[in-house]
């Protein structure tokens, strides 16, 4: 019974599982049949290409938050003195 709830484990570990809510957006009709005419020549649906373009807008950031985590992770960083211009212009 053991080795049955491992492999299950292993199992759902491998597996992405998502959960979706639908949500009601309001926009032009123009717009809408405009965009549906853009995803259909781009050979997708106009939900799918919603999909994508949220998950650019959630992540456009991620350069800039990656950033900013480094930064803090290396707050305690003392190099000893300050720099001058050209030791900082060094290459």
């Amino acid at each position: 019974m053991r080795s049955h709830a491992g492999s299950w484990e292993r199992e759902k570990s491998t597996r992405n599982i998502f959960m979706l809510k639908e949500i009601t957006l309001n926009a032009e009709q123009e717009l809408i049949q405009k965009a549906i005419w853009v995803a259909q020549r781009q050979q997708t649906t106009l939900e799918a290409a919603f999909r994508q373009w949220l998950n650019r807008y959630i992540y456009q950031n991620q350069p800039v938050d990656n950033y900013t985590q480094l930064m803090n992770e290396l707050s305690h960083v003392q190099v000893g003195h300050t720099f001058t211009r050209d030791e900082l212009n060094e290459r």
